[in-house]
Formats: structure tokens, C-alpha cells, sequence
């Protein structure tokens, strides 16, 4: 299967070294400028050997890092682009494709085996229970009240106090379900290990791969954040990643118990 770029980072991305999970970093934050870029080029500006990026890329699949530029430019060759774009001010071009690329990305990055592992622990648990905080608290009451509406006991907390209680006691027949950008909020971390030590399933929500929840958590789904963020004075990034994947996982879920 041709797999694409964001799909074979997924399931390689345990198996790499440091020096090559920030090479991919820097490659993903400058993904456009792939096609165009040379090895020597990319060595200097990502400050790593063009060993490192050849070995990296063959862990990918690919054959080295011309194959990984040809494979780059079908995709984006098949991507379709917003007509609207060419028509509006650059300023508001740019906010336009911050939010594409975050749908996008996130959608490419997402594991369907994962997924089905996600459904597999809803539809099997007696119930579930949602943590979130800040602006991520919203998805989360938008989960639990359409999981209410399919029949599945949901209920959602916020409170840290009530996080770091609850959590040491949920049951293993129940699964708690994480949502969080950064994966490092500490009510959510602590109660993350509680339910690690009572042997309650987990699964997290994030758009940190190398976040503590992550770490801890059982099933992650991990979306695409944009280091762009028109609010830089405050902790208000776009939650879009996370909107993303809670629907894929609603809908799903509604598929799958309405048939």
C-alpha cells in the first residue's frame, strides 16, 4: 500500500532515534519547502548529517530522500487547493491555510487501526468518562452529550480537584478518555497514572507525540498543531486538531452501533 507521508511517520515514529523524531519535526514544519530542497541544504538548515536524513527516511520506506521528494510531490499534486485563496489578503490567505493544514494533516496522520481499537474499548466499555481542561473542555462536553444521545453512559469532569478523585476510582470496565493540545496538564497527567495503576483503559486526544499523556496512555490519537498562532499573547491555540478527532470518533461510533 502506498502509504502517505504523515501515515508512515505514525507508525514508525517509536522506532526513531532523537536526532531523527527532530528532523521530522523540522521537516513537517517546513514541509513545502521539501520538493524544492536538497539533502546538503536540509542537513544545514535542520543542523543534522545527511546520514541521519537518509536513515531516517529509509525507516519511512522510503528509498532515500529523493524517493521521500518524488512521493511528496504526488501528494500534493492530488491535495486540492481553496480557490477562495487567490482572491482574499495574504494575511487572511495565510489564516486560511493554518486551518486547512491543520484538517489535513491531522486527518493524514491518524491511524485507522488505532481508530478501530478506539471504537472497539467505547462500544465494549460500561461507561465513559471524559477529562479535559481549559478550551479543550468544550469538545469534551460536546463528546459527552452526543454520546448521551446514542444511549452510552458518558460523563465529562473539568474540575482538577474532581479529576485527581474520580480518577483513582473509575473501574476496568470503564474507559477514560483524555483531551488535551499539549498532553501536560498536571491534573490530567496525575490521573492519567491513576487509572495506568488501576488497570483502566485510556486513550488520549492530543497534538503532542511526546507528551506525557501520550506516554501513559494505552491508545493515543495524535493530530497536527500549527506553530502559527494569531493570539501569541495568551495559551488560546486552535483546538482544531482536536475538534477533528472527536468527530472522526463520534461519527464513527454512531456508524457502527446504528448498523
Amino acid at each position: 500500500m502506498n502509504y502517505s507521508f504523515y501515515e508512515r511517520v505514525n507508525q514508525h515514529f517509536d522506532t526513531l532515534s532523537d536526532s531523527e523524531k527532530y528532523l521530522l519535526h523540522y521537516v513537517q514544519e517546513h514541509l513545502n519547502e521539501m520538493p524544492k530542497i536538497s539533502i546538503v541544504r536540509l542537513s544545514e538548515q535542520a543542523n543534522v548529517s545527511t546520514a541521519t536524513i537518509v536513515r531516517t527516511m529509509k525507516k519511512l520506506g522510503y528509498d532515500g530522500f529523493t524517493s521521500f521528494k518524488i512521493h511528496l510531490k504526488d501528494e500534493h499534486r492530488r491535495s486540492p487547493e481553496f480557490s477562495v485563496v487567490e482572491k482574499v489578503d495574504n494575511k487572511i490567505k495565510e489564516a486560511i491555510m493554518k486551518n486547512e493544514l491543520e484538517v489535513t494533516k491531522t486527518i493524514q496522520m491518524l491511524d485507522r487501526g488505532t481508530i478501530e481499537d478506539v471504537l472497539q474499548k467505547i462500544i465494549y466499555a460500561r461507561k465513559i468518562v471524559l477529562f479535559a481542561r481549559g478550551f479543550s473542555e468544550l469538545i469534551a462536553k460536546e463528546m459527552a452529550v452526543k454520546f448521551q444521545l446514542t444511549g452510552k453512559y458518558c460523563e465529562m469532569h473539568d474540575d482538577p480537584n474532581i479529576i485527581r478523585t474520580v480518577s483513582k476510582r473509575i473501574e476496568r470496565q470503564d474507559i477514560v478518555i483524555f483531551i488535551s493540545l499539549n498532553g501536560s496538564t498536571e491534573e490530567l497527567v496525575q490521573a492519567a497514572k491513576n487509572c495506568k495503576a488501576n488497570s483502566v483503559s485510556t486513550i488520549t486526544l492530543t497534538a503532542n507525540r511526546e507528551s506525557p499523556l501520550y506516554a501513559l496512555s494505552e491508545l493515543a490519537l495524535v493530530g497536527y498543531k500549527s506553530r502559527v498562532s494569531y493570539f501569541p499573547d495568551y495559551e488560546v491555540r486552535s483546538r482544531l486538531p482536536l475538534q477533528v478527532m472527536a468527530r472522526i470518533i463520534l461519527d464513527a461510533y454512531a456508524i457502527r452501533t446504528q448498523t
